[in-house]
């Protein structure tokens, strides 16, 4: 079904954008490693501002035109839409796949957050 493939195309194009965000996130943690405190302090906010942009992004994603996005590239420029609907679908399914995402950073940055209280607990920095 149609809609099946859009939601899997949504998911490579947020995964892929998602992807380099840690590589980023990642590069500038090992840049930091002279002190764990501060990579994973690091790590943490920048984990944020990515759930930050994510959740933009799904705001956003209702009523940026469909045919701005990626998924209609990688769709061809075709879909068995009616064209009256097509925004619609587009918007919801991509509103959608960007907060699930929002969500399992959010449950990372969670977790960096917590690794950096941690470290001030036990007297790691």
């Amino acid at each position: 079904m149609e809609l099946d493939r859009i939601r899997e195309l949504a998911d490579i194009s947020i995964r892929r954008g998602c992807g380099f965000g840690l590589i980023a996130i990642g590069t500038a943690s090992v840049g930091a490693s002279f002190d764990a405190f501060v990579a994973v302090k690091l790590a943490a906010i920048c984990a944020s501002a990515m759930v930050a942009i994510l959740f933009i992004k799904a705001m956003q994603a209702p009523t940026r035109p469909y045919r701005h996005t990626e998924v209609w590239i990688m769709l061809e420029r075709r879909h068995g839409l009616p064209e009256q609907r097509a925004q619609q679908v587009f918007g919801s399914i991509l509103r959608e796949r960007y907060m699930w995402h929002a969500t399992v950073t959010a449950t990372g940055a969670g977790i960096l957050w917590f690794a950096t209280i941690a470290l001030v607990l036990f007297g790691r920095h």
